[in-house]
């Protein structure tokens, strides 16, 4: 099911519009528009989403845009040579900052998971994208759209096996969805429809 967001007559997945009204909802309607589901590619880029999702862990993720810049600020704009040689020290500057979600568990495991990458010996980005299927199916609803996949399981085994943290069936599934690696916008979904209108042969 799609819902009309505020401000216009484009229908959109039922979670764009959630927030209600306001600021909060332009930034959730602005979200699902234009970022959700679109390709990321890029080390820095596929960084940063890896650590807000693992942020957004058991929160909304309205929480995580709200403090979305405040997380750069905070994380150096997640530059991963800068955010892997964090100290003691960054720890609890981080855990004293407001601005963000002050959990020690989660921002230890961005850290960790910087220092994961740059001992990757391979690209992130390239190795995020190798888990992405080669089709996906068309959901109608939100209930019809899964919160992992085997593909999803196959790329949280893979990242924990290279010592990144905080990154679960679920939560690299959401990544998926967030970096387009899948494509779960709903049939209805304006983006869904126009995206279909200018392939060629769609």
């Amino acid at each position: 099911m799609t819902v009309v967001g505020p401000g216009d007559d484009r229908a959109r997945c039922d979670w764009a519009a959630a927030a209600g009204q306001g600021p909060d909802a332009a930034l959730m309607r602005d979200y699902h528009d234009r970022e959700w589901g679109r390709p990321v590619r890029g080390r820095t880029e596929l960084f940063e989403r890896i650590a807000l999702e693992s942020f957004q862990s058991g929160l909304s993720w309205l929480v995580i845009l709200r403090k979305r810049e405040n997380f750069r600020r905070a994380f150096d704009r997640f530059d991963i040579e800068t955010v892997a040689s964090y100290t003691d020290h960054d720890v609890r500057r981080l855990l004293g900052d407001a601005g963000i979600v002050r959990n020690r568990a989660k921002i230890e495991a961005t850290i960790a998971n910087a220092r994961a990458v740059v001992d990757l010996g391979t690209d992130l980005s390239e190795l995020v994208w190798s888990f992405a299927p080669a089709s996906r199916p068309l959901y109608r609803a939100m209930a019809e759209v899964p919160s992992q996949t085997r593909e999803s399981a196959a790329l949280a085994r893979d990242l924990r096996r290279r010592g990144f943290r905080f990154v679960g069936p679920t939560t690299a599934y959401a990544l998926m969805q967030a970096t387009g690696m899948v494509d779960d916008h709903l049939a209805e979904c304006w983006v869904r429809v126009n995206r279909v209108a200018q392939t060629p042969g769609g």
